[in-house]
C-alpha cells in the first residue's frame, strides 16, 4: 500500500445471486486491501466477478457476507441515502461505455456531481474548468458528447470522475470501447492522476494496460487466484521472462 493505510478494505466478502432455483457465487472469500494513493487493477476472464466486485467497491450493490470498510467506516449498515451521498463525495467512477448525458454539455456533465452536492456556482465553475483543463478538454466544453469522438468522451467522463477530488477513482474497462491508440491516451491520464496522489482501481481486460498499476489482482470464478506488482512482472518480461 502507498502509505500504510488501507483505504478499501475487504474481509471474507462474497455475493450470491439467485435466480429461481440457482445459485450464482459471483465471489466467494475476496480478502483485499487497497491504500491510499494506490494503483490496482483487476483482470481475469469474462464472468469471472471483476464488475461486481466494482459494483461493490462503488456502493453501488452490497455483499451477501463479509465485511467491507471504506475509509475506515464499514458500509454494511448505511442507508440508501448514506451510500449515495458517499458515492457523490468520496468515489469516482469513469465507465467502459462514457455514461456521459446527450443532452447535457461538456460542462454541464462534469458540473452534474457538484450540482447534487448543492456546491455554490462560482466554486463548480472553477472546479469544472480546472477538470476539463486537466484532461485536455476545456475547448470542447460547450460541444456535446455526440459532436466527440470515444476517446474525448472518455476523457470527459474522466473529468466528471475527478472533479469533486474523491477518494478513490473506480474505472470499469475504461479502455474497452476505444482504439489502442485513444485507450493508451486515457491509461496515460489515469497514469498521471496517479502520480500525483489519486487512489484508482481499475478493471481490465487488457494486460498491458494492467502493467501500470501499482499491484494486478486477478480473478477466476469469483475467487482471487493471484496477486502480483504489476511493474515488476513487466519488468521481467521486458528483460525477455516468459511469465505466461
Amino acid at each position: 500500500m502507498a502509505d500504510g493505510k488501507a483505504l478499501i478494505d475487504l474481509d471474507a466478502l462474497s455475493k450470491v445471486f439467485y435466480t429461481e432455483e440457482v445459485e450464482t457465487h459471483a465471489l466467494s472469500n475476496i480478502n483485499l486491501s487497497i491504500g491510499k494513493g494506490e494503483f490496482v487493477s483487476i483482470a481475469g476472464p469474462s464472468g469471472c466477478g471483476k464488475t461486481t466486485l466494482l459494483s461493490i467497491l462503488g456502493l453501488l450493490d452490497s455483499p451477501s457476507s463479509g465485511k467491507y470498510e471504506l475509509d475506515e467506516t464499514p458500509v454494511e449498515n448505511l442507508t440508501a441515502s448514506q451510500r449515495a451521498k458517499i458515492r457523490n463525495q468520496a468515489i469516482g467512477f469513469v465507465f467502459q461505455a462514457f455514461n456521459l448525458i446527450g443532452d447535457l454539455t461538456v460542462y454541464e456533465n462534469v458540473e452534474l456531481p457538484l450540482t447534487y452536492r448543492g456546491m455554490p456556482g462560482a466554486e463548480r465553475k472553477e472546479r469544472v474548468q480546472a477538470s476539463l483543463e486537466r484532461v485536455g478538454m476545456a475547448h470542447r466544453m460547450s460541444h456535446y458528447p455526440s459532436q466527440l469522438s470515444g476517446g474525448q468522451q472518455q476523457r470527459v467522463a474522466v473529468a466528471r470522475a475527478i472533479v469533486g477530488k474523491p477518494l478513490i477513482l473506480l474505472a470499469d474497462e475504461p479502455t474497452g470501447n476505444l482504439d489502442s491508440k485513444n485507450g493508451s491516451a486515457v491509461i496515460g491520464l489515469l497514469k498521471e492522476l496517479h502520480d500525483e496522489g489519486a487512489t484508482i482501481c481499475m478493471v481490465t481486460h487488457d494486460p498491458r494496460y494492467a502493467h501500470v498499476a501499482d499491484r494486478s489482482i486477478h480473478l477466476f470464478d469469483g475467487q482471487v487466484v493471484s496477486e502480483d506488482d504489476a511493474k515488476k512482472a513487466q519488468e521481467l518480461e521486458q528483460a525477455g521472462f516468459d511469465l505466461t
